[in-house]
């Protein structure tokens, strides 16, 4: 019978003639994370802030609500009421619009700081990762030469 050659050695063998630094996959995967957690922490401060906006928008729009809901003397005073609110609902959506664009400005302001100064970095890494990598193999293979 035959029996199926192991190869283990042979791999062994081989992979220890090409040196590999695993120190650039480690590097690139710290600076991946470092940038997950800036983009995160861009992403929270959005949603803090928008809920700020969104929870004093709610609470001026109950207030208005309660002058709308009063009893008046006269009828007239009841769709002035509803008018009075209608058009300070207005403004209010506006402002508070206005206050969410802000937001969204920045985000993306911030977005784009973030992973730009990320492509400088892994452009940088990614540079100097491969000079080494072609010094290494360069090194091995004139090792294997001689």
């Amino acid at each position: 019978m035959t029996a199926t050659p192991d190869f283990t050695k042979t791999f062994n063998d081989m992979m220890s003639a090409f040196p590999t630094d695993f120190s650039a996959m480690t590097d690139m995967f710290k600076n991946t994370a470092q940038l997950g957690e800036r983009l995160s922490r861009v992403a929270l401060s959005a949603a803090e802030e928008s809920a700020d906006v969104s929870t004093r928008w709610t609470k001026e729009t109950i207030a208005k609500l309660g002058e709308v809901t009063k009893a008046h003397e006269e009828p007239a005073d009841y769709s002035k009421a509803a008018s009075d609110f209608a058009s300070a609902s207005a403004e209010m959506a506006a402002e508070h619009m206005a206050a969410f664009a802000e937001i969204a400005k920045r985000v993306q302001m911030e977005t784009m700081e973030l992973m730009m100064a990320s492509g400088k970095e892994f452009s940088e890494e990614a540079t100097a990762a491969m000079k080494k990598a072609t010094d290494d193999m360069t090194a091995a293979a004139k090792g294997a030469a001689n």
